[in-house]
């Protein structure tokens, strides 16, 4: 048990240090940071947040609960809410008896109970995530009235973070998974492959963080440019990717667009692929 442990909370730290080693568009990266935030800060919250996250006597909602509760006493600020709601059920499945991933995932997700759903939206009131407005249902900072996967599903129009809970971590396993093994298939190493599963997400769908905080039109324009840099991505020139990237991410700065709900997704897509290998 505590070996298994120890190496579900070292894929955690790889795939959080994997995604702020790579050159994402609008967010916090080694190359540049942004939004009055530092790569340090997010390397800090992974390291933090991790024995909680993966502590096997925690249901899924208190791992939530404790990894925002560390990373506010280490960092002050909400840097991984997202990720940590998206790692917390894949941690607790890695966990489990049985070497389907996905199986185990969907198991858990529908185990979660009033506890969990408490825990959660304390979680989330306590990292108070920009645009947090309050919703006409399931507001977080009330007592919840339904189970969690219900208030997710409520959400999930709005929400690419809920959406992974009612649909068992679609976009992880059919957009952002293949998009990496596809550039490791095809060679790619280094930051590249993360790069790749960031822009398929980007390109995909509007970025529901954007949205929340600059609205529809100008997420459905991030898309659009996404589309665009990651066609442009197809040169194997590198020093002519890194200048098309960090053109992208310069624009998305400016303008104060942060893609975060992409860089989460992106987290987890690179903890799946990790645990997958390594508790094959």
């Amino acid at each position: 048990m505590a070996r298994a442990r120890e190496r579900i909370s070292a894929a955690y730290v790889d795939a959080c240090r994997m995604e702020i080693e790579a050159l994402k568009p609008g967010n916090v990266h080694l190359f540049a940071d942004g939004h009055r935030m530092s790569a340090d800060q997010f390397i800090t919250s992974a390291r933090v947040s991790a024995a909680p996250l993966t502590d096997p006597g925690l249901p899924v909602g208190r791992r939530i609960l404790e990894a925002v509760r560390a990373t506010r006493q280490a960092v002050g600020i909400n840097t991984n809410l997202g990720i940590v709601l998206l790692a917390a059920p894949l941690a607790c499945a890695a966990g489990m008896e049985g070497r389907d991933l996905r199986a185990n995932l969907d198991a858990v997700l529908r185990a979660m109970d009033m506890e969990d759903t408490r825990a959660v939206f304390e979680a989330i009131a306590l990292a108070s995530p920009g645009g947090l407005g309050t919703a006409k249902e399931n507001d977080v900072r009330e007592e919840p009235k339904v189970q969690l996967l219900e208030a997710m599903r409520e959400a999930s129009g709005r929400d690419r973070i809920a959406r992974q809970y009612v649909t068992g971590f679609e976009d992880i396993f059919e957009v952002g998974l293949p998009a990496l093994e596809a550039a490791l298939s095809r060679g790619e190493s280094g930051m590249w492959p993360t790069i790749f599963a960031y822009m398929a997400f980007l390109a995909s769908f509007p970025d529901s963080h954007v949205a929340r905080k600059q609205g529809d039109e100008a997420a459905d324009g991030v898309r659009n440019e996404a589309a665009d840099v990651r066609a442009a991505l197809d040169a194997r020139d590198e020093a002519l990717r890194i200048s098309a990237l960090l053109e992208f991410d310069q624009r998305l700065k400016a303008r104060d667009i942060n893609p975060g709900t992409s860089a989460d997704l992106t987290v987890a897509c690179l903890l799946v692929h990790i645990l997958g290998r390594r508790l094959a």
